[in-house]
């Protein structure tokens, strides 16, 4: 598997990929033996790249978002920044709404979707992403077992109704209302 970060378009990622074919070219050359195959992916980091999703699914095997990165990006801000802590949820619709369309893209062409970063390994972000249809987080070690937990405890199929009734909201966050509803289901948050 070969993955390349912060792609921020499509002929970008194009280009890295003649760069990866010279190589392989070049391993024979000098009689080495490439791999018998190479699945080839990127890393939506970048929000541009998500305008190019179509075009995108034709070029790569599979897909990771990176939230920590892709999530500063799309609220123009620093995530570290305490001052602007209150303004930054990754609950937030517009948010929820954003990585619905990542992971339907995915889904419709077949390319297998992963999400990397602090997002999924936090029981309540991830049991949101789930209800979007996400099936693989990249999560810290230390993340395993609370994910876990939550995840054996759940109805998807209630979970993704809710999730996606609430995907019109206007509303700051979903938060609070999938903390009731976790509370409300015997969900381990």
């Amino acid at each position: 598997y070969v993955m390349f970060p912060m792609i921020a378009e499509v002929a970008e990622l194009r280009r890295c990929k003649v760069i990866l074919r010279k190589e392989m070219e070049r391993l024979t050359k000098f009689k080495k033996v490439p791999p018998k195959a190479i699945k080839v992916g990127c890393m939506l980091e970048v929000p541009s790249l998500s305008w190019q999703l179509d075009a995108l699914m034709e070029e790569v095997d599979f897909l990771s978002i990176g939230t920590n990165d892709l999530m500063q990006f799309f609220f123009a801000c620093d995530r570290s920044n305490p001052r602007l802590a209150d303004r930054y949820d990754l609950l937030a619709p517009p948010v929820l709404n954003f990585l619905r369309t990542i992971v339907d893209t995915c889904d419709a062409a077949g390319v297998p979707v992963t999400l990397c970063g602090e997002m999924g390994g936090r029981p309540i972000e991830a049991m949101a992403l789930m209800g979007l249809g996400m099936k693989r987080f990249s999560v810290s070690p230390t993340s395993i077992g609370p994910v876990k937990r939550m995840v054996r405890s759940i109805d998807m199929e209630k979970l993704r109704i809710f999730v996606l009734s609430r995907l019109k909201s206007s509303e700051h966050s979903i938060r609070d209302s999938l903390k009731h509803f976790a509370r409300d289901h015997d969900i381990k948050v």
